[in-house]
């Protein structure tokens, strides 16, 4: 008996038993036998996967218990929540497909709590397939956001972050940063994290997205990623039309507020490179506000004095004092005092600033003006605009060279620049020679060339919730100096991989060349892998290190990876 006859039998006796009923002993809450109503519709999945015909017998029947089944009893919501899944798991008709979908809607509204948390994760599951039918439910899944209960508020956050796109991001930002304000402190940190993510890839503007992060980190600058800091201050020092409106901002929270140090590490930034616009006065977009000098070097050493700030707060706060030195009008010795306070500091890299910056004063007052000019503008595009951009770059590169050791375009990315996204052209290696004698060189050595090289050892460099990350290796025998790394990212878990990105970067002795992945979705279940492969020149046969960012999403939730990799196999440098 195969699948073709299995399956109308089936729906022929969970029809029977639903029109009819069995026994009156096996009803539980009018609900006849809901404990075999089940397993069929169980095995009724399992037949009707990825298969078309037996999936097209079950639509009249799955459809008829969607909408006869009475929800009011937890008898009748087992047998329905079943029956969703049913519809998600085979090849069911679209419009059964955004039934099952309302019925989870329809099940956010109930009173038990535990139905209400599966109705989340189920929504969770198929936001990536169904993410329109989804959409519709967005109010109701906000308002679960208010739920007392932990595990129901932190699905609800994971579901809401998963629903954020480009033609709701103001709404749901703002619907995110009142959850923000009053959630736990244990949940502040996905929260914060997550809104972060949203307004990078979806932000309108760059003034909402300078916005949206001074609140985010207002509210729980203490809970926000490590790379945030340095994300703000690069959108700030890209937008040179809102450097005045940023400083302002930065130094008004700053005079109510000195506890959260990403807040004040940016601000610290802000006034040191723009210190000048705030004593202007003149800034359409806020509200008049005279500001002293005096009120400035006051605040600064504030920071420098409150024992809340760590080491590297105090930093950015004496590097602002002394930028400050170029950009006030009046005397220096207040600030010379404060910088030559620190040359005694305990913390050594406090120590050897103050110690710098006083030899600066002292030595080389003539050239302190232009060493402490502002930082260079930096062009910051959106998510759209970078992938675009290495679209291009990929298709320059694969046009151009052929052959790894040709590539003119190829770029250098430093290991401390990778977060800030600046490159550096790479050296090209001198080509081989085409000449005839050469040839006939290589030609006459044939015979005498040395055996080739045992292969290199693969190595596993990330794994998490089934995402697994390797890197293979090859030197090709003609070009020592070369490294091919073939980087492969395989899913095991139960949900897609969608938008991933793998970054890299090498220190500034070697080149990098980063080839076009071969796609963005890295499929569940063990689907097929995404590759990407990396060319590095290695001149000196130094070491090799490599750090690696991923980005990516799982579950409906954005996730940022960023790591070293030290361990490679000597073969590959040496």
């Amino acid at each position: 008996m195969n699948i073709t006859t299995v399956v109308p039998h089936l729906v022929q006796i969970f029809r029977t038993l639903v029109m009819t009923g069995y026994s009156t002993e096996h009803s539980i809450s009018g609900v006849s036998d809901p404990f075999l109503q089940v397993q069929i519709l169980h095995l009724l999945r399992i037949l009707g996967r990825n298969h078309e015909e037996s999936s097209e017998n079950m639509n009249d029947l799955l459809a008829q218990v969607a909408t006869n089944t009475d929800t009011s009893r937890n008898a009748g919501s087992a047998v329905l929540f079943e029956t969703v899944l049913t519809i998600m798991d085979i090849r069911s008709a679209a419009g059964l497909r955004v039934l099952a979908v309302n019925i989870l809607g329809r099940f956010l509204l109930n009173s038990d709590k535990n139905i209400r948390y599966v109705a989340l994760t189920s929504l969770l599951q198929l936001v990536q397939s169904d993410h329109s039918a989804v959409q519709r439910h967005r109010p109701t899944v906000v308002e679960c956001l208010r739920e007392p209960d932990a595990t129901l508020s932190r699905r609800a956050l994971e579901l809401s972050l998963a629903l954020v796109n480009g033609s709701n991001v103001r709404a749901m930002t703002q619907e995110l940063q009142s959850f923000l304000e009053s959630c736990s402190l244990d949940l502040r940190a996905d929260c914060a994290s997550g809104i972060l993510l949203a307004a990078e890839r979806f932000a309108p503007s760059k003034r909402w997205h300078i916005d949206t992060i001074l609140r985010v980190l207002t509210t729980a600058g203490a809970h926000v990623r490590d790379d945030a800091v340095a994300n703000l201050t690069q959108l700030i020092g890209g937008a040179q039309e809102l450097h005045a409106y940023s400083v302002r901002c930065l130094y008004s929270a700053l005079t109510e507020d000195i506890s959260q140090q990403p807040l004040v590490q940016v601000a610290a930034w802000c006034i040191g490179e723009y210190g000048d616009l705030l004593l202007e006065g003149s800034c359409e977009e806020t509200e008049p506000l005279q500001v002293e000098e005096e009120e400035v070097l006051a605040l600064l050493e504030r920071v420098l004095q409150s024992h809340m700030s760590l080491p590297a707060t105090r930093g950015y706060a004496l590097t602002a004092l002394m930028k400050l030195s170029t950009r006030l009008r009046g005397d220096n010795n207040r600030i010379r005092q404060v910088v030559s306070i620190y040359r005694s500091c305990l913390d050594v890299e406090l120590q050897q600033r103050a110690v710098e910056f006083n030899t600066l004063f002292r030595k080389y007052d003539h050239m302190r003006a232009a060493i402490l000019e502002k930082m260079p503008l930096v062009e910051r595009g959106g998510p759209q605009d970078e992938d675009a951009k290495e679209s291009k770059e990929a298709a320059q590169v694969l046009e151009a060279a052929p052959v790894p050791t040709e590539a003119q375009a190829s770029k250098l990315l430093d290991l401390l620049d990778l977060l800030d996204g600046t490159s550096r052209d790479a050296q090209q290696p001198p080509p081989l020679d085409p000449s005839p004698e050469g040839t006939l060189i290589h030609l006459l050595d044939l015979p005498c060339a040395p055996p080739a090289p045992a292969p290199i050892p693969n190595l596993r460099v990330f794994e998490r919730k089934g995402l697994q990350l390797n890197l293979s290796f090859v030197r090709p025998p003609g070009t020592p100096t070369l490294l091919l790394i073939t980087v492969t990212a395989s899913n095991t878990s139960e949900g897609d991989v969608t938008h991933f990105i793998c970054q890299a970067a090498v220190p500034k002795s070697f080149q990098l060349q980063l080839q076009a992945p071969s796609g963005d979705t890295v499929p569940a279940q063990g689907g097929l892998p995404i590759t990407q492969l990396l060319h590095i020149l290695n001149p000196n046969k130094a070491p090799l290190r490599l750090k690696l960012r991923l980005t990516y999403s799982h579950f409906g939730q954005s996730v940022q990876e960023v790591f070293e990799v030290n361990n490679l196999p000597v073969e590959t440098w040496q």
